[in-house]
């Protein structure tokens, strides 16, 4: 593969950010594709926030500066937002529409923007964006963390990241317990349909 690529993954503590991180590189290492991938900052504790990067192509750092990333994987909306300075120009975007409050939110200090504005937000800087409602079709696969795996196939799917929707599907079957799986394809299968029928801007 002669194509750098570099994809930046955010979230929030407790919605599996990193394993889905993890999941990915390893099935594009099952390629044979040079991938490095890093923890740019996580929070153990739920609601913290959780960004990493995955580096395909040869690179020697999976460490990214503001303005360099490809592609944007949003696990929670305002975390897209914040991490939007991450991408290049003409990059491209995944993201779920669905908040996870913070808790200035949470306790009446803050106020969380109309997904309109992050939505223009994302426009100005993308030339590609999806929008997904990634916890309910979590919930419609089985499980509310499974729409991280949505948001991912959906990204497969785009043909913007170099896994077939295949490999994804035999890395879950590899990876993930066994109790997760079914779960997980099902997820897989709404991602795909997602990406099909909602959310392009």
């Amino acid at each position: 593969m002669s194509q750098k690529l570099r994809i930046y993954l955010t979230g929030v503590g407790g919605q599996g950010t990193l394993t889905a991180t993890t999941l990915l590189t390893r099935i594009i290492l099952d390629q044979n594709l040079p991938v490095v991938a890093g923890e740019i900052h996580g929070m153990a504790q739920r609601g913290g926030v959780v960004e990493s990067t995955i580096l395909i192509g040869g690179w020697q750092s999976p460490s990214i500066q503001l303005g360099e990333v490809d592609i944007l994987l949003g696990f929670e909306p305002l975390e897209t937002l914040r991490g939007l300075a991450y991408l290049r120009t003409g990059g491209a975007v995944f993201s779920s529409t669905e908040f996870t409050p913070p808790p200035s939110v949470s306790a009446g200090k803050a106020v969380l923007p109309p997904m309109e504005s992050i939505q223009k937000s994302v426009a100005e800087v993308a030339e590609k964006a999806w929008f997904f409602p990634i916890k309910t079709i979590g919930l419609q696969a089985g499980s509310q963390q499974s729409g991280n795996t949505a948001l991912i196939a959906a990204a497969c799917a785009s043909g913007l990241i170099p896994v077939s929707i295949e490999a994804l599907e035999a890395g879950i079957r590899k990876y993930m317990p066994a109790k997760l799986v079914e779960v997980n394809l099902k997820a897989v299968a709404l991602g795909v349909e997602a990406l099909h029928t909602t959310g392009k801007h």
